[in-house]
């Protein structure tokens, strides 16, 4: 079955007005934009080979939404050929509708698989009201779906973290954990087992909440890590949106800096014995 993608263009009516085509203009810039960051980020790191089979790990945000959306597309011009498989963990939070990712992946053609596992509970269970709750849920996650990865034979773990995830990241991990680190785009698990790429890398989270309106997609919240209102990415997230309003490019510039880093000019005497330098005067 062929695989619905995102359209290059966005078709004008000849009939409308000049609002209508400016809008889809500026919606079809979007979509070059965003598939070109992905093209990118794909080949400068390496992310997916010949033979891939690729696990999409779908939440219902918008992010996994458009990451899907686009691997999609960027399969069609690919030179490798690869597989995409949307999964999704069902945590089981009262409410959740169960039919819209099931709907939504069948409209698309795509094969895909809903993990059923009851981690609401869980982590309701563990920690007491009014603890942050994303700690403990990502890693019981993160553990549900290694296991599925591994038995289902996939070669790589598709998630889908922006740019500003990776930039709010490195904040959170200096000034709440004291070391220098953020989400590399592709990282080898702990065990050594997965490969886990992030194809969003090089993308704006604005620009992704556009493209989401455009293609409409059934957004589900989180009633667990989502609706928490004093996270401390929250409070980052605002800060570097003041940081915006006051210098634009501040967040493009910190996500540069982590791809540029100079290891012998900060102070981890563990990369260098700093202790143990010398002058050498080049006598004898």
């Amino acid at each position: 079955m062929s695989m619905p993608s995102l359209p290059l263009t966005i078709k004008s009516d000849p009939d409308s007005g000049p609002a209508e085509r400016k809008a889809r203009y500026s919606a079809n810039k979007l979509v070059k934009r965003l598939r070109r960051q992905v093209g990118q980020a794909v080949t400068e790191y390496g992310m997916i080979e010949e033979g891939d089979r690729i696990m999409v790990c779908l939440s219902g945000g918008k992010d996994s939404y458009a990451m899907l959306d686009l691997l999609l597309g960027l399969r069609q011009s690919a030179p490798v050929t690869f597989d995409l498989v949307a999964v999704n963990l069902d945590q089981k939070q009262p409410g959740f509708p169960e039919h819209v990712l099931p709907d939504y992946l069948e409209s698309l053609g795509v094969e895909w698989h809903v993990i059923e596992k009851d981690t609401y509970s869980i982590v309701k269970r563990v920690l007491p009201e009014g603890k942050t709750t994303c700690g403990l849920c990502s890693r019981l996650r993160r553990g549900t779906l290694y296991e599925f990865a591994r038995r289902h034979g996939m070669t790589k773990i598709a998630l889908g973290h922006h740019l500003d995830d990776i930039v709010e990241t490195f904040f959170l991990n200096l000034f709440h954990g004291a070391t220098l680190k953020a989400m590399p785009p592709k990282l080898k698990s702990d065990s050594g087992e997965h490969i886990v790429i992030r194809p969003l890398a090089y993308c704006r989270e604005q620009d992704l909440a556009r493209l989401a309106e455009i293609r409409a997609y059934p957004i589900i919240p989180c009633d667990l890590c989502g609706s928490q209102p004093n996270l401390q990415r929250l409070k980052v997230k605002r800060m570097l949106e003041a940081w915006e309003r006051e210098q634009p490019g501040r967040t493009i510039n910190v996500f540069r800096a982590l791809s540029n880093i100079s290891p012998s000019q900060l102070c981890d005497r563990a990369l260098f014995d700093f202790a143990g330098m010398q002058h050498f005067s080049g006598k004898g």
